[in-house]
């Protein structure tokens, strides 16, 4: 079963959603991708038995750019490693400098579906609603990145997507297809027509 279109409205100070062409510097795409959207939607409600399929993202807010140099560790953390204020790791990993262009002053609508095998599929509808309104979530959802807070409330309808923002974004990450052994990653050609991001079927669950 698959429910009606429900909208949440997103927005923060600071939001990266990363370009997969760049290795160490990370760029931020103009929008919000889907596995974004569905991480935050999980993060307000999630049960086992049921999966957000995001079928639409709104930009709200004019794009802008903010750029900052942060401190990261240049080799991967294994189990069991600690971190030493002033030495970096005890192992000897390197700490660097790296650019991150994030966007500043976010905001979002996104629109989704809820698809499971049970009947009363209505029972979420109002919970994943009811939620919304009171604030409730199971963690903190997040922009992107987990030190970009995002927060959310529902639309009050007179959100209007950016008109004049239309821009082909190139390949962008859908999510995981685990149908696959092991699951295959999804990539599809996004554009912003409108200042709507419409995402295929085929990568919106």
């Amino acid at each position: 079963m698959i429910s009606e279109v429900v909208q949440v409205k997103v927005f923060g100070d600071l939001a990266c959603f990363t370009r997969p062409e760049f290795s160490t510097e990370r760029v931020s795409y103009e929008v919000m991708t889907p596995s974004a959207a569905r991480g935050i939607l999980e993060a307000i409600f999630w049960k086992p038995e049921i999966k957000w399929c995001v079928r639409e993202i709104q930009v709200l807010s004019p794009v802008r750019r903010v750029g900052i140099v942060r401190n990261e560790v240049s080799d991967s953390q294994r189990p069991g490693q600690r971190y030493v204020a002033d030495r970096g790791r005890e192992d000897g990993g390197k700490r660097m400098q790296r650019h991150t262009l994030f966007l500043r002053d976010v905001s979002y609508i996104i629109k989704a579906q809820i698809t499971t095998d049970q009947p009363n599929i209505v029972k979420y509808l109002d919970q994943f609603r009811r939620r919304v309104r009171k604030g409730q979530c199971f963690r903190q959802p997040s922009l992107g990145m987990r030190e970009c807070v995002a927060y959310f409330e529902p639309p009050d309808g007179s959100e209007m997507p950016l008109e004049d923002l239309s821009t082909d974004l190139g390949l962008m990450f859908g999510g995981y297809d685990y149908d696959q052994c092991p699951p295959e990653p999804r990539f599809f050609r996004a554009r912003l027509h409108g200042g709507v991001l419409h995402i295929p079927r085929e990568v919106a669950a």
